[in-house]
């Protein structure tokens, strides 16, 4: 797989954890579902920085 298969799929991951969580545990509450969608992001965003970005 190339780099922007792996990023692509990354990405995708990152877009689907912040819609099954805002579907399970945020549907109605708008400020806390920005705030933990925002917080999903962050943490892929270190992750990414910390282990993928030298691939």
């Amino acid at each position: 797989m190339g780099r922007q298969a792996w990023v692509a799929l990354y990405v995708f991951t990152m877009v689907l954890v912040v819609v099954v969580v805002d579907l399970l545990f945020f549907r109605h509450q708008a400020w806390e579902r920005l705030a933990v969608n925002v917080g999903i992001v962050l943490v892929f965003l270190a992750f990414y920085f910390r282990f993928l970005k030298d691939r």
